[in-house]
């Protein structure tokens, strides 16, 4: 295999498929330097390959890119523009989660067969990382030959695999950013706010990441209407009343834009638990107004 990205996740990638025995022939870096240094991360010899002298790549049966988003389409253009007669019958994965396996079309038309296999994974270095890709649900888009290549390599990590259309990878991908950057997102502003009413931000982490694991697993054993608690699920006017006029008076806009907006959907989920109709209306229109809306 060759790992075209030596960042976070081409690091812990290389280093996951090592432990399960895959042999990582080549990372590449933008610079040598960096492709050692993920090469050590990772726990494998192999050879580092600065990004500018991709004609060093080797052959290889599996070639991953797990650059940036923005920079896919131009690596699989220069890799296409080598002209590997040996290409034929070899796959080319990106790791995208946005991007389709048409992004790859330059080495497509040199005989790869292209895919793409993105893991349901919050990696943030080599080590944890590559622990975290063993156990990950990975989302797997592209031709037939280069899905079966993925879903094998899925199964030899531990992992589990799904497939979305081409077409649909963009919204795929705006689902699962809601699930991981935007629950980070959201914490922030929630420390954020707890840290006003008196405790230190390192304090208002250790007592709401309690919260937020409780609410975690009530989500594992429950549907989202069934896992919601709390002043939306009672339908409590009253106190999202208070709330609305706390967060005015702290001047803290964007958070009330996020609680209002947020808890409209909550307003949804409390709707298909059953809770009192008249009391959820008279909430909708706290939140309408709180989001400038005309609510009469």
């Amino acid at each position: 295999m060759a790992v075209v990205g030596a960042g976070r996740l081409g690091t812990a990638l290389a280093r996951a498929l090592a432990a399960c025995g895959y042999e990582i022939e080549t990372l590449v870096a933008r610079v040598a330097s960096r492709a050692r240094r993920a090469a050590r991360l990772a726990g494998v010899e192999t050879r580092a390959v600065a990004l500018a002298r991709l004609e060093e790549l080797p052959r290889a049966d599996v070639l991953f890119i797990t650059t940036p988003d923005d920079a896919v389409a131009e690596v699989a253009g220069r890799l296409a523009a080598l002209g590997d007669k040996r290409s034929r019958g070899r796959v080319a994965l990106h790791t995208s989660g946005a991007l389709a396996s048409d992004v790859l079309a330059p080495l497509g038309a040199r005989g790869y067969k292209v895919g793409s296999m993105h893991p349901l994974a919050a990696v943030s270095e080599a080590e944890a990382g590559a622990e975290s890709l063993r156990r990950a649900f990975y989302c797997i888009e592209g031709e037939a030959r280069a899905a079966s290549v993925a879903r094998r390599l899925v199964r030899d990590l531990g992992g589990e695999s799904f497939s979305v259309s081409t077409k649909e990878k963009a919204l795929y991908h705006a689902s699962a950013v809601l699930t991981a950057g935007h629950t980070v997102a959201l914490f922030d502003v929630a420390v954020r706010l707890l840290a006003r009413c008196g405790p230190t931000q390192r304090e208002a982490r250790r007592v709401l990441l309690p919260l937020l694991r409780s609410t975690l697993d009530n989500l594992e054993r429950a549907t989202p209407e069934r896992a919601l608690t709390g002043t939306f699920a009672r339908a409590d006017a009253a106190t999202v009343r208070k709330h609305i006029a706390a967060l005015r008076e702290a001047g803290e806009p964007d958070a009330l834009l996020t609680y209002a907006l947020l808890g409209g959907r909550s307003l949804r989920l409390a709707a298909r638990a059953g809770a009192d109709a008249h009391r959820l209306v008279e909430i909708a229109r706290m939140l309408a107004e709180a989001l400038g809306f005309d609510a009469s």
